[in-house]
């Protein structure tokens, strides 16, 4: 009389392969994991940067616009930002090259500071005598376009 049943190698093929089968669930698990805690930290960061912006945009002096500033935000992260603004050839119009550090304790790499350049509209930071000097270019290279002798 046979007996019905596994045999011992039947029964270690199947568990090898759960095991297997669970490693690569397992890892691609973690990998999920990772990728949430990740991309959270990269809205953070987003969320970061863009206020140390605004503290830029707003800030009504020049002097205190380039020295930056620097804050604490939830989550341990400090953040410390600073400028440096260029005159351009326009009255009123600033070339800004803007830096922002986030330092955050928590996380397992120091990421490298976002570095950002684009032009800013300031009357409020323009040098009056420089400002009205590019003023009356700009209205003598008008009249030459118009054919107007300033």
């Amino acid at each position: 009389m046979r007996r019905r049943g596994f045999t011992l190698l039947e029964v270690l093929v199947a568990l090898a392969i759960f095991a297997l089968t669970s490693v690569v669930l397992g890892s691609a698990y973690l990998n999920i994991l990772n990728a949430y805690d990740i991309a959270g930290r990269a809205n953070e960061r987003d969320s970061d940067v863009s206020f140390a912006r605004q503290q830029l945009l707003i800030e009504p002096d020049r002097t205190k616009a380039e020295q930056g500033d620097n804050f604490d935000v939830p989550g341990g992260r400090h953040v410390t930002w600073r400028s440096e603004i260029a005159t351009t050839g326009t009255a009123d119009l600033f070339a800004v090259t803007f830096t922002c550090e986030i330092s955050d304790p928590g996380a397992p790499t120091t990421p490298p500071p976002v570095k950002e350049t684009f032009l800013l509209l300031r009357p409020t930071w323009a040098d009056p005598v420089e400002n009205s000097k590019l003023l009356q270019d700009a209205k003598n290279r008008i009249a030459e376009l118009q054919g107007i002798k300033p």
